[in-house]
């Protein structure tokens, strides 16, 4: 048994976190910190929690040592705040935006700011087991990928592994309310949000760099947000290179995830459910990955769906630390999602 803590663990990605690993056998949550609540229930903010806990939230600076310390602080805090509280645990998993990108001059384009860490930007290893399964295994860096961002990478990784794509890649990204965070502001009111269809980051999105990074290819991406509370589904549209044929693109999907404990392939010609969709994925660690041509094309739709706060977010930091534990990846993440939700 392990013991972790988790900061910023009264926000909706925190609170995956500890909904996880309060049901992970091998786990037990020490601590649960946030500024807003100190001295608070956890299940206050997170009633799913009822029943589960007794934990009340405590402050940074009541933190002692742990075996692993997941920090689920916001975007441009998490280097700021790592050097101090690195020294508390032996493995940090990381679930802002602040140690995905390798290269100090991305992060300031796509984040507005200098980074306040570059030095430790190459301890990092990619919160991504379908990547980076060998470099997880013993890491004590882990930077896990953003929602929308995973979800394209999963997408296209068969189609850049095998060369079976053009470099152009337009994402389209659509995602529930819950990804921005409990702390929104106006912009995620119910009267504002409800019956909308809003694009977001029409140029420049941040997840642009994460997507070229891991695929090597250059893409430009939008983000709609719309009705729903959690799900992200993405539709990447590129060309496929010439002469290459639907047999083939369907034989590298299933080549790259015939292994793969939660990536599955869905790519069907009938049925309500025939491309990834992620109405039934509701908190489960699974992403659907699949893809259409047009006929007499060389036009590819690459989909792929997932939970926002769990594939794309707490699901994959725990992932990742079984990973890194050497246990069974499926350990603490076997919910299968909803049908009918």
């Amino acid at each position: 048994m392990i013991r972790a803590a988790v900061v910023g663990a009264a926000g909706y990605i925190g609170g995956e976190v500890l909904r996880l690993l309060l049901g992970h056998p091998r786990v037990e949550v020490a601590a649960a910190v946030s500024s807003r609540f100190p001295g608070k229930r956890v299940d206050g903010p997170h009633p799913n929690l009822r029943g589960v806990t007794d934990l009340t939230f405590c402050t940074e600076e009541q933190l002692t040592e742990y075996d692993v310390l997941f920090l689920a602080t916001p975007h441009r805090t998490t280097m700021r705040t790592l050097p101090r509280l690195a020294a508390l645990a032996k493995t940090v998993i990381d679930l802002s935006g602040d140690f995905r990108l390798r290269d100090a001059e991305v992060f300031r384009r796509y984040y507005g700011e200098p980074h306040e860490a570059p030095e430790l930007l190459d301890e990092f290893v990619p919160g991504f087991p379908e990547l980076a399964r060998e470099q997880l295994t013993g890491a004590d860096r882990i930077a896990v990928p953003g929602c929308m961002a995973a979800a394209a990478i999963l997408a296209l990784t068969p189609l850049t592994d095998e060369g079976l794509i053009e470099p152009d890649v337009d994402v389209d990204a659509r995602t529930g309310s819950s990804g921005s965070g409990a702390t929104a502001g106006e912009a995620n009111l119910h009267a504002e949000r409800s019956g909308a269809l809003r694009l977001f980051a029409t140029s420049g999105h941040r997840h642009e760099a994460e997507i070229a990074q891991a695929c090597g290819v250059r893409p430009t991406m939008t983000a709609t947000g719309v009705e729903a509370v959690r799900g992200v589904q993405v539709v990447c549209r590129t060309r496929l290179r010439e002469g290459i044929t639907e047999q083939e693109v369907r034989a590298a999907y299933r080549r790259r995830y015939a292994e793969e404990p939660f990536v599955r392939v869905v790519a069907q010609r009938r049925g309500l459910y025939r491309l990834p969709e992620p109405k039934i994925l509701l908190g489960s660690n699974f992403c659907d990955v699949g893809f259409a041509l047009q006929p007499d094309s060389r036009r590819l739709l690459a989909v792929s769906a997932l939970d926002n706060l769990v594939k794309g977010g707490a699901g994959n930091a725990v992932q990742s630390l079984n990973v890194r534990m050497g246990w069974p990846e499926r350990l603490g993440l076997e919910f299968p999602g909803l049908h009918p939700v």
